[in-house]
């Protein structure tokens, strides 16, 4: 089993983050954003021995592991904080390995190849800043470097919007907007014309974009055919949001991914060969490339 989506906060960073006196910063465990209510996290989800432990007993054989977008890290220019995530994620065991952010205030392409040499999956982008054709063009560099290189892209909710609403708001309602927003400005971008390699994963179904191509059709657009290099994780869905975008996409663009600690393995009801293509083969396909002989199913 492949997990595409996880987080686990390395040691640095949480010193790093309890060091900071401005958002994002931890007081003890208590999680402190700019436009988030404050948030208690459970220390174990990020005590490695049992994420480790955890993932052994699942027979997960690769689990990647992102920078919390939501926390605006990217934007941020706090070079040690974005340091200390990087140097601890690449010191984490097996099966967990890394998306490699960066930092967008000044996007060094040069450290993007560095890190990806060093053996981090892919880029990680927040889906806020791509939210218009314009904001595709402006990382151009960024997803050059991925395409060149052969590694994917992650695109991730990134920082919410200020709001009075109830703590699950912003996982509800601001995230799942900005993958949207995301996914259909990179179809209006031309994407894909423009990136013909990059294979691209969207977290959390895309905020179920793909389910609204009848309104796009019904307003003048068009789908196109399936992209094979574009993908949906699972987080935080069911049977029933996946089995509607696997209806559009195919179920060979659907891939597994948890956003553990935040969520777990939903049972998606698609059968054991589909769900085996989802947990398995897709993955495999997104982060190494269809030319990239798969091991066999629960072999790491």
């Amino acid at each position: 089993m492949i997990d595409v989506h996880q987080h686990l906060w390395p040691e640095a960073f949480v010193d790093r983050l309890r060091a900071r006196r401005q958002p994002p910063y931890l007081t003890g465990w208590t999680l402190h954003t700019a436009t988030e209510a404050p948030y208690d996290v459970d220390p174990a989800a990020h005590e490695l021995g049992k994420r480790v432990a955890l993932e052994q007993d699942l027979g997960t054989t690769l689990a990647a592991v992102s920078l919390s977008s939501p926390l605006g890290v990217e934007h941020l220019g706090d070079e040690e904080l974005l340091t200390a995530w990087h140097a601890g994620a690449a010191e984490f065991p097996k099966p967990f390995r890394a998306w490699a952010s960066v930092n967008l205030l000044e996007p060094d392409v040069e450290e993007l190849k560095s890190l990806l040499a060093k053996g981090f999956l892919g880029l990680q982008l927040p889906a806020h800043v791509l939210g218009t054709p314009a904001g595709w063009d402006a990382v151009g560099e960024l997803l050059r470097t991925a395409e060149l290189s052969g590694r994917p892209m992650l695109v991730h909710p990134g920082v919410a919007d200020q709001t009075d609403g109830p703590g699950w708001w912003a996982p509800v309602v601001d995230y799942t907007a900005q993958l949207q927003a995301a996914w259909w400005a990179w179809h209006a971008y031309g994407g894909r014309h423009a990136y013909p390699e990059l294979r691209m994963c969207f977290v959390a179904a895309a905020g179920l974009a793909p389910v609204h191509h009848e309104r796009l059709t019904a307003r003048g657009g068009r789908l196109g055919t399936i992209d094979p290099k574009l993908y949906v994780d699972t987080s935080s869905y069911g049977p029933q949001g996946i089995d509607a975008v696997a209806r559009v996409l195919g179920i060979d663009q659907v891939v597994h991914g948890t956003d553990r600690p935040y969520a777990g393995i939903t049972d998606l009801r698609q059968g054991d060969a589909a769900t085996a293509v989802i947990r398995h083969d897709n993955p495999h396909r997104l982060l190494f490339g269809a030319g990239f002989p798969p091991p066999e199913r629960g072999v790491q």
